[in-house]
């Protein structure tokens, strides 16, 4: 199991950028959030993920992975949409994880060069494809290829969690952004810390 990796660099330089978030890191310590290296498998699980609960997610999910024995976009073409149905997912939810293994099987999405683009430039593929969204990518971008700056304003559990630590009651997108540029280039590690302030 591989994990987000940061250590004292960031660290130091959020604690000096931001003494609020600064103390926060202090209280909670570091944080370990898994990674699946693998930008496919990952598009394919957020999407089953999407709007049911963890436990469900990992209910289909292991079901998906029972039909399938590995997430490939070869083994999900040779599947027709009925049977990935039913590992328990919408008709909809289902096409759109065969619509994703097309894009990568005809090359209009190529995941093995993904890693060699701009983070905007990976927003504009991925948010291409039906059934993921821009907040979509953004977490592939994290929790997949592991880049250093990225902070969702999209993200709600962020977005509350900077409302709690700044104690704000709105959170307008000009707030955002300084706060966002002010955490740059560590974005990233500054999302962990405001996921976990957002409880």
């Amino acid at each position: 199991m591989e994990f987000f990796e940061y250590g004292d660099k960031e660290i130091n330089y959020l604690k000096r950028k931001d003494k609020k978030l600064g103390a926060a890191i202090e209280r909670i310590g570091m944080i370990e959030r898994k990674i699946t290296p693998d930008p496919f498998i990952a598009i394919v699980s957020s999407v089953v993920s999407q709007q049911i609960s963890n436990k469900a997610a990992e209910t289909v999910w292991n079901r998906l992975l029972s039909l399938l024995e590995r997430i490939t976009p070869e083994n999900i073409a040779q599947m027709n949409v009925s049977k990935i149905q039913g590992c328990g997912m919408s008709e909809r939810k289902a096409g759109y994880i065969k619509g994703i293994a097309d894009a990568a099987i005809s090359g209009s999405v190529d995941f093995k060069t993904l890693h060699t683009l701009s983070d905007q430039e990976i927003i504009d593929v991925l948010s291409s494809l039906h059934g993921v969204g821009v907040w979509t990518a953004e977490m592939i971008l994290i929790f997949s290829l592991t880049r250093p700056d990225v902070v969702s304003y999209r993200d709600l559990a962020i977005c509350r969690g900077m409302k709690n630590l700044y104690g704000l009651k709105e959170l307008p997108k000009e707030k955002f952004e300084r706060y966002r540029k002010r955490y740059s280039p560590y974005g990233t590690v500054a999302s962990l810390y405001l996921w976990a302030l957002s409880i």
